[in-house]
């Protein structure tokens, strides 16, 4: 490819060259907008007045760089937002992993490589590819990586509504993808937002959710949510929702298995999101047994790797805490018994005294 200057000066050929790149480079929907996001800004405010982010400190440290794009990345003019869709065809019944107590579940989405890494990278292949046609451009990449509102932005670009729970949701791929975004100085033209919610009368998320999490459409108490209490949340998760965890020892999927939309889910085609050391039906006690090193060793660039060693026994002690009264179950917790972490520690205790130990 050569510098083209003619296309710099036609944003319309090079915006259809971006998307025409974007599916090259495998994202599966590519899409333009501007930087506006009155609306949601209202919407992020509003729920961090309500205390619904928890202790997620960072989401109001960040303020309205998060809804002022253009206050993140000085000089953006337009927010290139990509779709990667994550779904491994290859991964057990998430139903029936659920319906299995002595199994972990996991999220669908963490059970290969670090999307970060891999959606990444792609935008950045993106980037270069862009670089070469129109010279050095303004640009940023960013993957649930810093203060973005990624779903308002794939909303304005026409890649999906927002539904009920609160996760973009397409007409024809449902909800099984990662969000991308390239910021950037190029003047190019907008997509027409995705204006019209067809979530309609459904309640499906809503009824759902395990801990009712979802306290209206369209708003999320953090406080509530498995997938807060086991992948954000640093300390002692609250008693109340021990039970209603279940086996979910890495984030909850429930709202999005029960969405009709989902039936049109497209199946990843990126070998890195394949399924990693048998993480979709892997067993609880199994996984209890692992040490910081094999905890370090197998979860290397897998998005679980985040959250710590001691995150993922404390997960997995409650996990243990509602399977069977079994020998090996109880064996399990009686090893961590004494773990020098009082987290541990403190949840191996919850999880014996539900089998009257």
């Amino acid at each position: 490819m050569t510098v083209s200057a003619t296309l710099l000066q036609d944003p319309a050929r090079l915006a259809a060259f971006i998307k025409d790149t974007a599916r090259t480079l495998g994202l599966s929907r590519c899409a333009i907008t501007d930087t506006q996001l009155d609306e949601h800004e209202t919407h992020l405010l509003n729920w961090l007045d309500d205390g619904f982010h928890g202790e997620m400190h960072y989401m109001e440290r960040h303020g309205t760089k998060r809804s002022r794009p253009a206050d993140l990345v000085e000089g953006t003019q337009r927010i290139i937002s990509v779709r990667l869709d994550y779904f491994p065809p290859e991964a057990a019944n998430a139903w029936a992993v659920l319906d299995d107590p002595n199994a972990a579940y996991i999220s669908r989405y963490a059970l290969g490589r670090d999307y970060h890494k891999v959606l990444r990278a792609r935008l950045q292949k993106l980037a270069h590819h862009i670089t070469e046609q129109v010279g050095p451009f303004g640009y940023r990449a960013f993957t649930d990586s810093a203060p973005v509102l990624e779903k308002a932005l794939a909303q304005k670009a026409g890649l999906g509504w927002i539904g009920k729970h609160s996760n973009l949701l397409a007409q024809d791929a449902g909800s099984w993808f990662f969000l991308g975004e390239l910021y950037t100085d190029l003047p190019l033209p907008v997509d027409p937002p995705q204006q019209q919610s067809h979530c309609g009368s459904c309640s499906a998320c809503i009824q759902a959710c395990p801990t009712q999490a979802i306290v209206a459409p369209y708003r999320i108490d953090a406080r509530r949510c498995i997938s807060y209490h086991t992948i954000e949340l640093k300390g002692s998760i609250p008693v109340e929702f021990r039970k209603a965890m279940g086996n979910r020892i890495y984030g909850c999927d429930d709202c999005q298995l029960v969405c009709p939309f989902n039936k049109f889910a497209n199946d990843t085609q990126v070998d890195d999101f394949a399924v990693r050391h048998n993480l979709d039906s892997a067993s609880l006690v199994d996984l209890f047994s692992w040490s910081e090193a094999q905890f370090g060793e197998r979860m290397a660039g897998s998005p679980i790797y985040r959250i710590g060693h001691e995150r993922w026994l404390r997960n997995i002690a409650v996990g243990l805490g509602n399977a069977p009264s079994l020998p090996a179950v109880i064996n399990a917790l009686e090893q961590r018994k004494t773990d020098p972490s009082q987290l541990i520690r403190e949840h191996v205790e919850w999880a014996l005294q539900q089998h009257c130990l």
